[in-house]
């Protein structure tokens, strides 16, 4: 990352003093780039542990050092400053990453498609087991929702029957779940 130095022209009617000054200020940011830029780079790397973001971290770092050269004059030691500007840019980089990631990667466990053809194996199987009527109250109540009435009025049955079947279906229903868990 080598920086062309800087030069400033300023029209024959401007004032001549202005021009060294602009020079000497790039001279200086320059003789400080040069002497700060490859430890500071080394020590970036360290932290980050990628080499492409540390030159990012330390091109940005000197790019707002440079924005704030001329105002530079009362820091009293622009290395400090510099690693002190470096440090912000990696934790705001660092914070934002942390952020995206949270918001990609939710916390719900990723589904498991064989398990759950496993688990419509196992439902399909128990309820074979079941009387047609258990089957069909267990079916219209837990799996669809329906109220008693509206699963009695289904299977032309009262709904206090729908309510004593499902509760068979379900008492041979863990039955079986406890026998496939042994």
């Amino acid at each position: 990352m080598d920086h062309a130095p800087v030069t400033v022209e300023v029209a024959a009617e401007g004032p001549q003093a202005e021009v060294p000054r602009v020079r000497e200020a790039a001279k200086d940011f320059e003789s400080f780039f040069r002497a700060e830029s490859a430890t500071l780079f080394r020590r970036l790397w360290l932290i980050t542990g990628n080499r492409a973001e540390a030159e990012d971290i330390e091109q940005d770092a000197f790019l707002k050092i440079w924005e704030r050269w001329d105002r530079m004059g009362d820091v009293q030691d622009p290395t400090a400053y510099l690693y002190k500007t470096a440090m912000n840019l990696f934790r705001r980089r660092y914070r934002r990453g942390l952020l995206a990631l949270r918001r990609a990667v939710t916390m719900t466990p990723a589904e498991d498609d064989f398990a759950r053809a496993d688990d419509r194996q196992v439902v399909r199987r128990i309820l074979s087991t079941l009387t047609p009527r258990q089957r069909a109250a267990l079916v219209l109540t837990e799996m669809l929702g329906f109220s008693s009435e509206e699963a009695g009025r289904a299977l032309g049955v009262k709904a206090a029957t729908v309510r004593a079947l499902a509760y068979q279906g379900r008492a041979a229903f863990t039955h079986a779940m406890g026998d496939d868990d042994a």
